[in-house]
């Protein structure tokens, strides 16, 4: 158990990876009465640094179900808030802005921002390091260079992405470049293919894990894309909620194919979701376990795409295995690229 004194020093390390310095301003941003122990210690933190620190706190949005309404923001209708954030070197994340305009807004700006939503436990044992960002940025510049990225598993899958109509991004844990988003913790690194060049098949395993339920896959669902868009998906209570959930936001945008990539961060478990060890949280560690590919449904816009639907899917997928323009990547799960592996392993 970390107690509040040892994560207000998590986040004095955070904050100096972060390069927080004497007479930077730092805004904190947080919602009703939630996480106001992670504001009072990255204002601690931030102080203890020479920065200038502020919380800005927004009203309790009222009674929550605990999902995540994507691109759903609290600082909608209140640019006054949007322009003080704007005004900070840094912002700190509570409420989790990803895939909202007010986001963009503030990046557009030059603001840094790093979310923090994960259970303080998994802070620390996924904090991030200068070694990983080196590894996922050497994912990012090979990911940058490829024309094509196509992954399979031994269940069937077979689906190819034609890139080069987006950027490539990486996460890593930590963000000292302005304008720059990240996520504590985090460690991988995706793109999305041309809103038409995604085609094929792709087989869940049991195993695999569907972001936002939180849960894993008991039997396989069978997914047929065609230019860029979900046209079928088959199986049994699986498949059935899958497809459920996106009919519920009578969007057919929810069918579109958005971000992929591959996980890097060998801190990272898949049983990270099982009790007792998972406390809540948006699920960040499947997201980021080395040598999982992970494909995302719906949303598109944090890429710069013009898919803003709320319907939102991420799933990653173990022992699958991976090519850029056919070369290997990653194979049965795991990382073949030896400056993407872990130092120990080398």
């Amino acid at each position: 158990m970390v107690n509040q004194v040892q994560f207000t020093e998590l986040c004095r390390k955070q904050l100096e990876l972060s390069a927080v310095h004497e007479g930077e301003t730092v805004a904190v941003l947080s919602q009703g009465e939630e996480r106001l122990n992670y504001a009072d210690a990255f204002l601690t933190a931030a102080q203890s640094l020479g920065a200038n620190a502020h919380h800005l706190r927004l009203a309790d949005p009222g009674a929550s179900t605990g999902a995540w309404t994507v691109g759903a923001s609290g600082l909608a209708g209140n640019p006054e808030a949007v322009e003080v954030l704007k005004r900070a070197d840094m912002l700190i994340d509570l409420i989790f802005l990803l895939f909202s305009k007010e986001q963009f807004a503030i990046q557009d700006a030059g603001t840094r921002i790093l979310s923090v939503v994960e259970p303080v436990e998994l802070l620390a044992r996924m904090f991030p390091s200068r070694e990983l960002r080196e590894r996922v940025e050497v994912g990012q510049e090979l990911l940058a260079k490829a024309t094509t990225l196509r992954f399979t598993n031994k269940l069937g899958t077979d689906v190819t992405y034609q890139l080069g109509m987006y950027p490539t991004l990486a996460e890593y844990g930590y963000n000292d470049e302005p304008g720059r988003w990240d996520h504590w913790p985090s460690g991988f690194v995706f793109t999305g293919g041309k809103d038409d060049g995604v085609d094929g098949r792709i087989v869940l395993a049991p195993g695999d894990v569907l972001l936002p339920f939180n849960s894993f896959v008991q039997r396989p669902v069978e997914i047929t894309i065609e230019k860029g868009f979900i046209t079928d998906i088959r199986g049994e209570l699986d498949a059935q909620m899958l497809k459920s959930y996106i009919e519920s936001f009578n969007d057919p945008r929810g069918y579109g194919m958005s971000h992929v990539g591959w996980g890097l961060n060998e801190r990272a478990q898949w049983h990270g979701l099982l009790p007792p060890a998972f406390a809540g949280g948006m699920g960040m560690e499947p997201r980021s376990v080395y040598g999982n590919v992970m494909f995302s449904i719906g949303p598109n816009n944090e890429l710069g795409g013009p898919n803003d639907t709320p319907c939102h899917f991420d799933i990653p997928m173990r022992d699958c295995s991976l090519y850029l323009d056919d070369e290997p990547i990653v194979v049965d799960g795991d990382v073949v690229v030896p400056d993407m592996q872990p130092s120990a392993r080398r």
